[in-house]
């Protein structure tokens, strides 16, 4: 189901403008792909050879202002009407950020002037730690420089004329931490009176979004802030009972908080008003209703851990 975006985007799709892409990985390669399905003229950009498309994928690098030039003067390239940077820092520290983000922003708009830019952002820009709903209104506190970073992207993307998309941690076929641990019976519940949210959004839904404003026209949202996440934030808590349930496995056990995580520790809720508002609706308004009704969702996460295990298991 995954495979074809098919909610949350206008008919005037076929219409919409020609796109560069900056990133084509686990977002940005769906993006292309739904676009090029659309009859969208679209071209990604990659920092990795990668084997060719029915689109063309660039070799180059948004940190390098001679790299996109380069890309700029290619044959056949032309100039794009707008640009969508879903690049990733490869998880990366804050040097990553800094390059691919802040830098890369700044020499989007040196090489391609006049270009707005559509910039994948993320919720965790929010710090927000006692449950509240977060608009894009709210107040940006990140405790981590790498958060940081991307305020400071955001605010070249919009000075510029661009839109910033606040993503929500983003799931999908061969990508969810929450259903991996279940089944591979790692999943633990976080001990203490506070069971903290976690908001989410399918891949699906992120590709709707962004081919909801390139075909309603970036111009009209210039400057503007959409939050991307689904309908319905659960707690950890109910997530895992939520997977058990389906499953049918015992309730994960509980343990302190891990205190290594990838992002800050938060807890609210992110608004997804503002999106809604301008027509976009979610194919999946929760986790578990991807979890029920995405068919490639639960076997692909069984393929990653049969993989696994293969390559653990003695010859």
């Amino acid at each position: 189901m995954d495979g074809e975006v098919r909610a949350g985007v206008s008919s005037e799709m076929m219409t919409a403008p020609r796109s560069l892409l900056i990133g084509h990985g686990y977002l940005g390669s769906a993006l292309a792909a739904h676009l090029d399905r659309s009859g969208c003229p679209v071209t990604a950009v990659s920092r990795f050879a990668e084997p060719a498309a029915t689109y063309p994928v660039l070799s180059g690098d948004v940190s390098s202002r001679d790299s996109l030039r380069a890309i700029a003067s290619a044959p056949g390239a032309g100039k794009p009407d707008v640009i969508v940077h879903c690049a990733s820092s490869s998880r990366g520290g804050p040097e990553a950020y800094h390059s691919v983000f802040v830098e890369g922003l700044r020499n989007l708009h040196e090489v391609f002037p006049g270009v707005p830019v559509l910039f994948t952002s993320s919720s965790s820009v929010y710090g927000q730690v006692d449950g509240s709903v977060v608009t894009e209104e709210s107040e940006t506190r990140p405790d981590r420089e790498t958060s940081r970073l991307l305020c400071e992207a955001e605010e070249i993307a919009r000075d510029a004329g661009g839109i910033v998309l606040r993503l929500a941690g983003i799931y999908g076929p061969a990508r969810s931490v929450h259903l991996k641990k279940i089944l591979e019976g790692s999943a633990t519940i976080e001990e203490g009176g506070v069971s903290r949210f976690l908001n989410q959004i399918h891949r699906h839904d992120a590709v709707a979004a962004i081919a909801h404003f390139l075909a309603d026209g970036v111009e009209k949202f210039r400057g503007r802030i959409f939050n991307v996440a689904d309908d319905t934030p659960l707690t950890q808590r109910e997530c895992y009972e939520g997977l058990a349930a389906f499953f049918d496995l015992p309730l994960p056990p509980t343990a302190p908080p891990a205190t290594h995580r990838k992002r800050a520790w938060t807890h609210k809720i992110v608004s997804n008003a503002a999106l809604r508002a301008t027509g976009w609706r979610p194919l999946y308004p929760s986790f578990l209703d991807a979890v029920r009704e995405d068919d490639r969702l639960v076997p692909s996460i069984r393929a990653l851990l049969d993989a696994e295990a293969d390559l653990t298991s003695p010859a």
